[in-house]
């Protein structure tokens, strides 16, 4: 059975076939883009709602890129804020890799696409070093390829709203 959030990816064309190299550094011979299909401002919403109304948390948090549209679309849907998490810290400015307030809160790391959990967990480190409880990790689709292990073993629970098995079957 194919879920809501599966069918507008699908139907929105964000499974390719082909020969890809993943941020992992895995090869694949199916890409998921998520990120053009959240520019779709219907797609965004859905997934927005259904992680809002799916998780409690007091702020929100997404890894550049993928994850800030998503985090923003949380946090519109269910009235909270947001963090930013930059690739790297600036050395300029306020400086820092957290954009928003983490400090003692409770936040849900949200992610477009899981694989290895690497950008994940570059997140939780980065959320956790500017003091915030992070237990949770909610992608918009887990590749199933190592990252709910990778996770656990930090004690973080990966949670999909779509399985890559959910996509490539349906």
């Amino acid at each position: 059975m194919v879920n809501r959030i599966a069918r507008l990816l699908l139907e929105s064309g964000a499974i390719e076939s082909g020969d890809f190299l993943l941020a992992s550094g895995a090869r694949s011979s199916y890409y998921i883009d998520i990120k053009t299909a959240t520019t779709n401002p219907a797609i965004l919403a859905e997934i927005g709602k259904a992680i809002a109304g799916g998780w409690d948390f007091e702020v929100v948090a997404g890894v550049a890129v993928g994850g800030v549209p998503i985090a923003v679309a949380v946090s519109l849907a269910g009235g909270r804020p947001y963090a930013i998490i930059r690739k790297e810290a600036k050395d300029h400015g306020k400086s820092g890799r957290i954009i928003g307030d983490v400090n003692g809160k409770d936040v849900l790391l949200v992610e477009d696409v899981t694989t290895s959990g690497g950008s994940a967990i570059y997140g939780i480190e980065a959320l956790r070093a500017a003091g915030a409880h992070v237990d949770r990790v909610v992608t918009v689709v887990d590749r199933e390829a190592g990252a709910r292990e990778a996770l656990a073993e930090m004690g973080v629970s990966l949670q999909a709203l779509v399985r890559v098995s959910d996509l490539l079957d349906g």
